[in-house]
């Protein structure tokens, strides 16, 4: 059981310090629940200009400017003295999976392992912690991290493991290993057909254990799903994890009707301060009860969008391309269903209120969706449809973003962890129109930026950092990857702020620190807007303020 959320709202206030003013009213003033002052406010408004100090009423901002102004109109029960510190609208992470991130942060921790070695090591620990759970489950290994760069196969685990069935996903999310444990209670085969997907076999036609897209979910679907209490509680601790990195709203991809009843029962209690736009599965009972029922707009909570799957991923191959992978000249990757099914569903939702966002790795998954888009669409620039991801983009087809208003929603981190072996995949030429930001930026205007944690980092100050430097921690390359497709600090602020509200039809409720807008702003000691690159990563937040309600705090 994870421990469950403790309070934020004991958390101190700003060591700078604070005072309540309780001061005789003046006719004059309007009354206001907070003021902070004496800060380098980014407003990120449509001028992208500063102030020193703002006021906030019944949870939005009601005035924006300087101490000696706001105090001259408003009388505010509470004052926080900034001491010089930056203040930045809620960071907003336009893709992750925040549901999925939560329950699985009792999963073996992966990412990083060097080799299949340390996998396993890593495997062992994770069984001597919990012992009596009934699966062991792990995320986030990478065999292009290793030296060898080999997919591994199941043998170890069938030794070390023969009567605990194992799943451990590729750090991607579109691959899986699993053993013969797993296999046998999921009635996996060599004879069980698969369509949009791989059951991995070897040369003698024996499984290896791998399974990619589709045929994973042959056996994560016989995972018990955890209990009531035990859901609530890895929620609630990966709320308290992004709340520290200063995210206030997020966008969850790919969710089913019990995952956001969940969240809503959350919110609704005021345990889950966090805001979600929560984009749903394309499941019959998500069509059928949405579809029917309309969107959702909480204060809180967004429920607008489907989520489609039209292809995989690039490291294991199961992004669809144009042309052969230049490292496997036999394969072009596959699309998850047919273009007849992506056309019809397509055709549904623009009938409907809802948008459309596909996530579409390869060239060729890019080109069908967007051409089914324009199609579906005809003419309708502002449904906001989106394209999550739109990793590898031809020449011929980055256009049509901008004639379609189809929204690229992006995470740079993917560029600066894929540019290690993504070159081996595309080939030379390929690459230069991959992670191509600021050309989707020039096309549409717009980018949403986000992690697609747990892919990657739930930090937006790592995406900050990798999409204006193009580097990732370790500061490599020296001068950027591909600079050329770097995207401004100004633009990268907007990213994950007001333009990322903007592609969930936010954008007239969060986004910005300007009056009718919601409180929701975050507090550093660093200037993202001027520090040096290699201090970007390294940004710590000291506060997170949700609707005029302080979340997190450093403790002093």
């Amino acid at each position: 059981m994870l421990p469950r959320f403790r309070s934020l709202l004991a958390l101190p206030l700003l060591a700078a310090g604070f005072s309540a003013c309780q001061s005789t009213s003046n006719g004059n003033r309007q009354p206001a629940d907070l003021l902070v002052y004496n800060a380098t406010v980014y407003t990120v408004d449509s001028a992208f200009s500063q102030a020193q100090a703002f006021a906030v009423k019944d949870g939005k901002f009601v005035g924006v400017g300087t101490a000696d102004e706001l105090r001259g109109q408003f009388e505010a029960k509470q004052e926080v003295d900034a001491n010089g510190q930056f203040i930045y609208p809620g960071f907003y992470d336009a893709h992750c999976h925040f549901y999925r991130y939560g329950l699985g942060l009792r999963d073996a921790e992966l990412v990083g392992t060097n080799s299949w070695a340390e996998v396993i090591q890593q495997l062992q620990k994770q069984r001597q912690q919990y012992p009596q759970a009934a699966w062991l489950t792990g995320r986030g290994w990478d065999q292009n991290d290793w030296t060898n760069k080999q997919f591994p196969t199941k043998d170890t685990l069938d030794v070390l493991f023969p009567n605990t069935p194992v799943f451990i996903v590729r750090v991607d999310g579109h691959a899986a290993l699993v053993n013969q444990k797993a296999l046998d209670l999921a009635g996996v085969t060599a004879r069980t057909p698969i369509s949009g997907g791989t059951i991995t076999h070897d040369s003698n036609g024996r499984l290896t254990g791998l399974l990619v897209d589709n045929a994973v979910d042959l056996v994560s679907a016989k995972i018990p799903a955890p209990g009531a209490a035990e859901a609530e509680a890895a929620l609630l601790e990966a709320q308290q994890r992004c709340l520290a990195v200063g995210l206030t709203s997020m966008a969850d991809a790919g969710l089913e009707k019990a995952n956001v009843d969940l969240l809503d029962q959350l919110q609704t209690a005021g345990k889950l301060k966090v805001r979600l736009y929560a984009m749903l599965a394309p499941t019959k009972e998500n069509k059928d009860f949405y579809l029917k029922n309309g969107p959702i707009f909480k204060d809180r909570l967004t429920v607008n969008s489907f989520k489609v799957y039209v292809d995989g991923a690039l490291g294991s191959r199961g992004a669809c391309l144009v042309e052969p992978y230049h490292d496997k000249p036999k394969e072009t990757g596959f699309l998850l269903s047919t273009e007849k099914e992506f056309r019809e569903l397509a055709r549904l939702l623009a009938d409907s209120k809802f948008q459309m966002n596909t996530h579409a790795i390869g060239d060729s998954a890019n080109r069908i969706i967007l051409d089914i888009y324009g199609e579906a669409l005809k003419g309708q620039k502002d449904r906001r449809w989106r394209i999550e991801h739109a990793q590898v983009v031809t020449a011929a087809d980055m256009g049509k973003f901008g004639q379609f208003g189809i929204v690229p929603s992006v995470q740079p981190t993917h560029a600066t962890s894929d540019m290690y072996w993504a070159g081996e995949r595309l080939g030379a030429e390929r690459l230069k129109t991959a992670y191509a930001y600021a050309e989707l930026l020039k096309q549409y205007g717009q980018l949403a930026l986000g992690s697609d944690f747990p892919v990657e980092d739930i930090n937006p100050l790592f995406g900050f950092h990798s999409a204006v430097a193009r580097q990732d921690a370790k500061n490599y390359p020296v001068g950027g990857f591909q600079m050329e497709n770097a995207i401004t600090r100004e633009q990268a602020l907007r990213g994950m702020t007001t333009w990322a509200a903007h592609a969930a039809f936010e954008d007239k409720q969060k986004g910005s620190i300007k009056p009718g807008m919601a409180a929701d702003f975050v507090v550093l000691g660093l200037d993202l807007l001027k520090a040096p690159n290699e201090q970007l990563r390294n940004a710590k937040v000291q506060q997170t303020w949700i609707a005029g309600e302080k979340v997190f705090s450093v403790k002093k």
